[in-house]
C-alpha cells in the first residue's frame, strides 16, 4: 500500500470521490477553498449512509453544517470564496460564538469529520474489533468531550446500532481497494482538518460545547 500510488477514477471504492476532491480543497496560494472543502465533506456522506441508523444523527448534524455552510457561500460566492472569511465575519460583528453562525457550524462539521477519520483508523489498526467498538472509541476520542450528557447517551445508543463489519466493508469496498483508499482518506483529510482547529483556535472558538 505505497502512499504516491495515484489511483485512476475508473476504478473506484466509495471513498474515490473524495479523494478527488481533496486535490481542490486549496488555492495555488495555499488559501482553504469553501465550496471544494464542503464538496469533500459531501462526498463522505455516501459512507455514513452505509452505517444506516448508527449514524443517523451523524449525517444529520453533518448535513445541516454543510446546507448553513453552503447557503452563506451562495449568497456571496466572491466574498465567501475563503473558508475562514465567513469566521473573520462573525468574529469582527460577535456573532461567531451564536449556536446558528457559520463558525458554529464549521466547527461541528469538522468534529464529524474528525470522529469519522478516527473510525476508519480504528478499522484498518484494530482488524479484530467489532464495528461498536470502533465507532465506540472513535467517538469517545473526538465527539464525546463537547456533547453535553443528552447528545452523548443519544449518540452511544445509536452507534450499538453499528452494521456487522465485515459486510459493512464488503459495500463500500466497490470494486477498488478499500483499505487503501481509507488510508489515504486517514492520512490526507486531516491535515486539512487540523487548519480548521488552528484556525478556529486563533479567536478561542475551537472548544465550544454544544
Amino acid at each position: 500500500m505505497e502512499k504516491g500510488e495515484g489511483f485512476s477514477a475508473m476504478e473506484g471504492t466509495v471513498f474515490t470521490p473524495s479523494l478527488e476532491g481533496m486535490q481542490h480543497i486549496k488555492s495555488p496560494q495555499g488559501e482553504m477553498l469553501t465550496k471544494p472543502f464542503l464538496d469533500v465533506c459531501k462526498l463522505i456522506l455516501p459512507v455514513i449512509d452505509k452505517f444506516g441508523a448508527a449514524m443517523a444523527l451523524v449525517k444529520t448534524d453533518i448535513g445541516g453544517n454543510i446546507s448553513r455552510l453552503e447557503k452563506k457561500y451562495e449568497s456571496n460566492p466572491t466574498k465567501y470564496n475563503y473558508l475562514y472569511n465567513m469566521v473573520k465575519e462573525e468574529v469582527e460583528c460577535k456573532t461567531a460564538k451564536g449556536s446558528s453562525s457559520c463558525t458554529n457550524g464549521l466547527l461541528w462539521l469538522t468534529r464529524a469529520m474528525d470522529f469519522l477519520v478516527e473510525l476508519f483508523r480504528n478499522l484498518l489498526t484494530h482488524p479484530d474489533w467489532t464495528m461498536v467498538e470502533a465507532c465506540t472509541d472513535s467517538y469517545g476520542k473526538t465527539l464525546k468531550k463537547y456533547h453535553g450528557w443528552l447528545a452523548s447517551s443519544s449518540f452511544t445508543v445509536a452507534l450499538k446500532l453499528a452494521p456487522d463489519r465485515k459486510k459493512f466493508m464488503d459495500v463500500i469496498a466497490g470494486s477498488g481497494d478499500v483499505n487503501a483508499d481509507m488510508e489515504k482518506f486517514c492520512s490526507t483529510f486531516p491535515p486539512y482538518l487540523q487548519e480548521n482547529h488552528k484556525f478556529l483556535a486563533g479567536f478561542g472558538l475551537d472548544d465550544l460545547k454544544a
